[in-house]
């Protein structure tokens, strides 16, 4: 899979670990900042991200901030991302269950590098249920039409 990643600077060293364990389960990984602990605009990030997910550049999108909660704030005002936080393996799995989620969100201060491979390995091996989740996010993308007027 091709998979792009970013994060801020509090969310880079998960970042780089993340990186190495998607390469090693075979992944191709795509970096997209930021390069150091110096500090960064997470914004900035998080568009580059969600517009290469949503042009389909990348089948999926990692981003990485301190708790998780920031990224999803900019990279959801991008039509089509579906930018969603994870805290623990079951979050992991319902992003991709019930949210269709293309890009999943972590806190690099709130989990351990081990837990942090275990959410992105459910979230990438869970497929998108449909069904009575699709009514939902049909509503999210008429909110989108409705904003992009």
């Amino acid at each position: 899979m091709n998979i792009v990643i970013g994060s801020d600077h509090s969310g880079f060293g998960l970042k780089e670990k993340l990186k190495k364990y998607l390469q090693t389960a075979g992944h191709n990984v795509f970096d997209f900042g930021c390069y150091s602990e110096e500090a960064v605009d997470w914004p900035d990030i998080a568009l580059l991200v969600a517009e290469a997910v949503v042009k389909k550049d990348y089948e999926k999108g990692i981003l990485i901030d301190g708790t998780g909660g920031a990224m999803p704030l900019a990279a959801n005002k991008v039509p089509g991302a579906r930018a969603v936080c994870a805290y623990n393996e079951l979050t992991g799995k319902f992003a991709a269950e019930h949210d269709d989620c293309n890009i999943l969100c972590l806190g690099g201060r709130m989990i351990g590098d081990l837990e942090a491979h275990e959410i992105v390995k459910v979230w990438l091996q869970t497929s998108y249920a449909g069904g009575r989740h699709q009514r939902r996010l049909d509503k999210v993308v008429e909110i989108e039409r409705k904003y992009l007027k």
